[in-house]
């Protein structure tokens, strides 16, 4: 079963922001070799959503994990991104589409917060 991730990100002005993302993809490659992994933006920044899903059909995906690159489920992630799930659905029969959880409260988020403010304590 080929199985594609569809990093999400909001998009930026600022190459460096967009960026993250494309490192992000290369290290989730290195734990992930047996997954077609993508990147796009939601804005601001190519390759657009539908351009990323078709590099991943495209690819052979036969399921398709569009997982945002967001803190929270905002209307990005609960309209925009579960509207784009169904209209590919559509566009794409016989290939399974989902939107994954957004970062969120996950533990290991929580930890990646105390650490951050450990950082800026020692400023």
């Amino acid at each position: 079963m080929s199985i594609a991730v569809l990093l999400i990100a909001h998009g930026s002005r600022r190459q460096s922001a967009n960026d993250d993302l494309v490192r992000l993809a290369e290290l989730v490659r290195e734990q992930r070799p047996d997954a077609i992994v993508e990147i796009a933006y939601l804005e601001l920044a190519p390759p657009d959503i539908p351009t990323a899903v078709r590099r991943c059909v495209e690819r052979g995906a036969i399921r398709v994990l569009l997982l945002p690159y967001f803190l929270s489920t905002g209307e990005h992630v609960g309209g925009d991104l579960e509207r784009f799930r169904d209209e590919f659905a559509r566009q794409h029969p016989g290939i399974t589409f989902t939107v994954c959880p957004p970062l969120g409260l996950h533990p290991l988020l929580i930890q990646v917060v105390l650490d951050r403010i450990s950082e800026g304590e020692r400023k």
